[in-house]
């Protein structure tokens, strides 16, 4: 086959329509919804490689669909032209005709997805300095997802040429991959369907936890997957007689079959958490992950401030280093939490927005009273909480300062804190010590509300 031929199709077929309108849509999604989660957190898809590749891969939701619906589309073009018994009674091989429409296709869906890809990382590479390329199969696999359902939409709309076909499968496909998208609220995404079948479908759960990456097991599984696809697709395009398009479904069949045996059954080892990543990176006491070592120098002052004003407030009972958080939590969980580290966690607008004096307030704050009621682009937390944390980092510092970067505003916040920050700081020292020890012991077991115990009254 010579370039002329490929050429030709590029012009005179409908690929190149396939590679703009999935690269518009998604496009249109991700920036037309500027405000969607893939804009928030330290999960947002500019932030990190990892998470830029979830991301893409989750839109596989719907345009997957539409890039079957498209190769059916185009699979149709002999049928319509009413020229198929002509076009077999040429010395051509049917493979060449069928390499030509398929090739092009898959050149043009790639190209789409590579450049959707290319602008994730062009921002990521400006926002981040941890690189790695634990990120590349994520991609390829959605890459190769949008080439194989090309295909197989090709191929069987060859088999059952009707104007129906295109439209039957693009929803049908739409289906399957609504139906197994995994829910992101867990502490590990989790799909309704067995854990298995619903890695049949290429799309990804949205990303929420930027350290959790897709395993090895389930790369390899959907790969072998959509490969058996890929290959009926092709052979049911190219077949001619009824007894080949029958032989033709035996490559989805072993890829299904095979997959099964090497995907993930629990989800846990499905989505795992990247080691790499979350390698601690250590500045004296204060430690953040590999992926966010470009905050280090940002946290250690501050941080070092805030030790050693415990330290002196507290004693020997004081945290002793300041550390990232790690642990995963699914929405609404409780915070991880200890006695002898303050736990950062950069979705925690109190915290992630803060610098230098607002920072060292904010980790005094979640030294004495650490968070119950988690923060983020998904939770709101409560105001009491921020109030609790107001007038024990206030104690420490000797004046009373709201927090921000938080749904709640400034003078809510005040209006719970003053009061207790009053009759607190009226009391003689020791028994300041002592509520604001009983209120971090409160805090830290989430045992009722820590502003009722620093306000005199018993947890409940």
């Amino acid at each position: 086959m010579n370039v002329r031929v490929p050429a030709t199709e590029l012009r005179r077929s409908t690929a190149p329509w396939a590679g703009a309108l999935v690269l518009g849509t998604a496009l249109a999604f991700l920036y037309a919804l500027g405000g969607g989660p893939w804009w928030r957190g330290t999960a947002a898809w500019t932030e990190q490689w990892t998470s830029m590749a979830l991301w893409t891969r989750s839109l596989l939701v719907f345009l997957w669909p539409l890039a079957v619906g498209l190769g059916a589309l185009q699979g149709l073009r002999d049928h319509r032209s009413r020229m198929t018994e002509l076009l077999a009674s040429t010395p051509r091989p049917a493979w060449h005709r069928g390499a030509a429409v398929a090739g092009t296709t898959a050149l043009t869906l790639v190209s789409a997805y590579a450049l959707l890809v290319l602008l994730g990382g062009v921002q990521v590479f400006a926002n981040t300095s941890y690189g790695h390329a634990g990120w590349l199969p994520v991609s390829l696999v959605g890459a190769f997802a949008l080439v194989a359902g090309a295909v197989l939409g090709m191929g069987a709309a060859r088999a059952l040429p009707s104007a129906l076909t295109p439209p039957a499968l693009a929803v049908a496909a739409f289906a399957v991959t609504v139906l197994c998208q995994p829910s992101p609220d867990e502490a590990v995404p989790t799909p309704l369907a067995p854990n298995r079948l619903s890695l049949l479908s290429p799309a990804a759960a949205q990303v929420r936890e930027a350290l959790l990456t897709l395993s090895a097991s389930a790369h390899t599984g959907q790969a072998l997957w959509l490969l058996g696809m890929a290959a009926t697709g092709f052979a049911l395009l190219t077949a001619v007689s009824r007894r080949a398009r029958l032989l033709a479904l035996t490559p989805v069949l072993a890829g299904a079959a095979l997959a099964l045996l090497v995907l993930p059954s629990d989800p846990r080892h499905t989505y795992v958490v990247d080691e790499a990543a979350a390698e601690r990176v250590c500045d004296g006491p204060v430690c953040v992950t590999a992926m966010h070592q470009g905050r280090l120098a940002d946290v250690a002052g501050p941080a070092r401030r805030a030790l050693r004003l415990l330290r002196t407030a507290l004693g020997d009972g004081a945290p002793a280093t300041v550390r990232e958080s790690t642990a995963l939590r699914g929405i609404g969980d409780t915070p991880e939490r200890s006695s002898r580290t303050v736990l950062v966690d950069f979705d925690d607008g109190m915290i992630a927005g803060a610098k230098g004096e607002d920072l060292t307030r904010a980790l005094i704050a979640q030294a004495l009273a650490p968070a119950c009621f988690a923060r983020s682009d998904r939770e709101s937390g409560i105001t009491g909480e921020l109030a609790a944390q107001s007038v024990a980092a206030g104690w420490v510092l000797g004046d009373l300062e709201p927090f921000g970067g938080t749904v709640h505003a400034a003078d809510d916040q005040l209006a719970l804190a003053r009061p207790v920050w009053k009759r607190l700081t009226a009391l003689p020292r020791a028994e300041q010590l002592a509520r604001i020890t009983a209120a971090r012991d409160a805090a830290l077991r989430c045992e009722g509300f820590t502003l009722d115990v620093l306000n005199g009254g018993a947890t409940r």
